[in-house]
């Protein structure tokens, strides 16, 4: 019996190239991690109290659709930070993280064709190695898409011939992106919506980094598709507790969108999913319904990008991102930068090319990732004076 082998000749991960490239040499001072976005600034004190008060909910399963408090919590947070309403138990569901939902949302909305051909999935080049493992999953062709700094480092997915955009059954876009930090303004947005509406397909919008910003608050994909008049099930929008409030472990996030694209993730969910335990549902709706912590963590980082503009600003090509927390730093060598910093002073960062795909020679060909390396400005901003010195002096000066 053939089976069909979808996950073939999938890209390596991106850690495990890394322990690769650095692992057989010493590090060349004490080690700092720049390499992996795992946030560590506090999470919100209220947190462990309510989760104690909330432990007896262990002890049975969870609403699959989500607690009503945490519904209201989330639809009241949409309300607030981009104007949004109309949004409800039909157009919410609470996920185990955003991946959960990035990685059902295909195989819950992608055909198995369309116009008589295989699926096409858009994902920005570099992107988010589920955005490739759930197009492959749902029997689709990923078109990895460059987003580089003559596209504003998000994809131009209206540059790609009609034909193609007829097979597109989804489009996942990261904005805020990672690992650039480019932030999709509304013409953005606009543009996609009616890009998607022209093709029909849906915008998956991956907007886990939306409240880690500098400046101004980047408009959202839902906001512009209420303002625009656009049809809701056109648009899904992803977002996570991991990086607003530091709560990776607990998993925590929602997608939201049209009732009929929700109900499909739903019934999906319903035979082969989990929901999130009721502890964590209740422990999460307060945590949406303050916004607090949010601006105190949303300070930390800006403090850093601050460091960041006075310590490299002068360096030329470098542009600090309007949102995230990564800095995408051009280099003359991804790989040997990222070596080079591990041996003369244990500083870990990822090479960019480890984050991307060689594209298409349709689309220009090349690895849109190479020649940059991301640092994750995670870790205390201490630590982070001390890695963005030793940058400059391997990378920049030496």
């Amino acid at each position: 019996m053939q089976y069909p082998d979808r996950f073939a000749a999938l890209p390596a991960y991106p850690f495990p190239r890394l322990r690769a490239l650095l692992d057989d040499h010493p590090a060349g001072g004490a080690v700092l991690s720049m390499s992996i976005g795992d946030p560590t600034h506090p999470f919100p004190g209220f947190v462990a109290p309510l989760m104690a008060e909330y432990m007896a909910g262990f002890g049975g399963y969870p609403p699959n659709d989500g607690a009503p408090e945490l519904l209201e919590a989330i639809a009241g947070w949409l309300t607030r930070r981009y104007g949004v309403t109309g949004f409800d138990g039909a157009r919410i569901l609470p996920l185990n993280g955003t991946r959960e939902g990035l990685f059902n949302a295909a195989l819950a909305l992608s055909p198995e064709g369309k116009n008589g051909a295989q699926p096409a999935v858009l994902l920005p080049n570099p992107f988010y190695q589920c955005y490739m493992v759930a197009a492959r999953a749902a029997g689709a062709a990923p078109i990895m898409v460059p987003a580089r700094a003559e596209t504003g480092f998000l994809p131009d997915y209206a540059s790609l011939p009609p034909a193609l955009l007829d097979r597109v059954s989804l489009a996942y876009i990261c904005a805020p992106a990672n690992p650039q930090g480019a932030v999709a303004d509304a013409q953005y947005w606009t543009g996609l919506l009616t890009l998607a509406e022209r093709h029909d397909f849906i915008v998956l919008a991956d907007e886990c980094y939306a409240e880690i910003y500098r400046h101004a608050p980047p408009p959202g994909v839902l906001e512009i598709a209420q303002a625009i008049g656009a049809n809701p099930e056109r648009v899904l929008a992803f977002h996570s507790l991991s990086k607003r409030s530091n709560l990776a472990g607990l998993r925590s996030g929602f997608v939201a969108g049209g009732p009929r694209n929700i109900a499909q993730l739903k019934q999906l969910r319903a035979y082969g999913g989990a929901p999130l335990p009721l502890p964590i549902q209740k422990v999460s709706a307060a945590v949406w319904a303050d916004d607090a912590h949010a601006a105190e963590n949303r300070a930390l980082y800006a403090a850093k990008f601050d460091m960041a503009d006075r310590m490299l600003g002068n360096i030329a090509g470098l542009r600090t991102p309007d949102a995230g927390f990564f800095l995408w730093l051009p280099v003359q060598d991804d790989e040997a930068a990222a070596l080079k910093l591990w041996v003369t002073h244990g500083v870990r960062v990822l090479p960019g090319r480890y984050l991307a795909n060689e594209n298409h020679a349709s689309l220009g060909g090349g690895n849109p990732g190479q020649g940059y390396i991301r640092v994750a400005l995670v870790a205390p901003i201490n630590d982070i004076e001390r890695g963005l010195g030793a940058i400059r002096a391997c990378l920049y000066e030496g």
